[in-house]
């Protein structure tokens, strides 16, 4: 069996995929961006509930 020459029509979708797999790429590393930019900003505050308790707060205690 012979090999064939590529058609014309597959090396336009070849591209095209491409295309579409690097546009996906993209939204990924966006996606992943924010994420870990959201989680870096989390640092600060306690537990879950997304916020700062007053012993993290410059000159103020705890209460007891």
């Amino acid at each position: 069996m012979a090999i064939r020459t590529e058609h014309e029509l597959h090396r336009r979708r070849r591209s095209r995929n491409i295309g579409v797999g690097m546009v996906l790429v993209g939204l990924i590393a966006i996606v992943f961006g924010l994420t870990v930019v959201k989680v870096g900003e989390l640092a600060d505050s306690q537990a879950f509930d997304q916020v700062v308790g007053p012993e993290l707060l410059p000159g103020e205690t705890a209460p007891e």
